[in-house]
């Protein structure tokens, strides 16, 4: 039983890494995915999420086997 996890742009420079499965435990949040993952410190509220490629801000029930991305948010002008 496991998460698939993946970051991009700078959240993957910031965390070593483009990818890793995690093992899933029922009730993880995704701030516990970000820290399990290997992110460092808190997950930012400015940071973008998607589970199974649809984006999302609320409380997600995660499941065996989802992917979970982390994308930092998009800024300029």
């Amino acid at each position: 039983m496991s998460i698939k996890v993946r970051f991009f742009a700078r959240l993957r420079e910031e965390a070593g890494i483009g990818e890793r499965e995690i093992p899933f435990q029922p009730g993880m949040s995704l701030p516990e995915v970000w820290q399990r993952a290997g992110a460092k410190g808190e997950l930012p509220e400015a940071v973008l999420i998607a589970v199974n490629m649809e984006y999302t801000r609320a409380a997600v029930t995660l499941k065996d086997g989802d992917e979970v991305a982390f994308f930092p948010s998009v800024t300029g002008g």
